[in-house]
């Protein structure tokens, strides 16, 4: 069964990438367009087959590869709060804040409805600004010698990062 993918990140997440593309079951974006790195996200597989329990955000460089991964759980930003409250699903239950790509199958809907993007949204930003620091301005507004300096993230955002 497909995850949905292209919908799960136009409606949910919708990130302001202006250049980007579902490529399979990933989403990969060029946030700045004067760099070589790009920045690919994908669902984190929990170890059960079909089950996911986050993003993956991974910095890819076209000659030396992954650059760095961060993992961003759904239940660290709230993506399925509305859903598991009302399912009374708590931490430590099945089922609580992943989805499963075979539950959409008997109902034709996508395995994440109900997903709420808007914590995602902002971790992925975070993250971007990092690795990317001019992404978020206008092409016309970007500096074209001095970098901007980084807000910092804010501590409990989540964002697990791994190498």
């Amino acid at each position: 069964m497909s995850l949905y993918v292209q919908q799960f990140f136009d409606s949910v997440v919708t990130l302001p990438f202006d250049d980007h593309a579902v490529v399979g079951n990933s989403y990969y974006a060029t946030p700045h367009p004067d760099s070589p790195l790009r920045l690919r996200i994908d669902f984190a597989p929990t170890i059960r087959h079909g089950e996911y329990d986050g993003l993956r955000l991974r910095v890819i460089h076209p000659n030396q590869g992954v650059l760095d991964t961060a993992i961003l759980p759904f239940a660290d930003h709230g993506t399925f709060a509305r859903r598991d409250a009302a399912r009374d699903l708590a931490a430590g239950k099945d089922g609580y804040a992943v989805f499963r790509d075979w539950n959409g199958a008997r109902t034709g809907e996508p395995p994440w409805k109900g997903a709420q993007g808007t914590g995602l949204r902002t971790a992925i930003r975070q993250y971007a600004l990092i690795w990317f620091p001019d992404a978020s301005a206008p092409a016309s507004a970007r500096p074209t010698a001095a970098r901007t300096v980084l807000p910092a993230i804010a501590p409990g955002t989540g964002v697990v990062r791994t190498r």
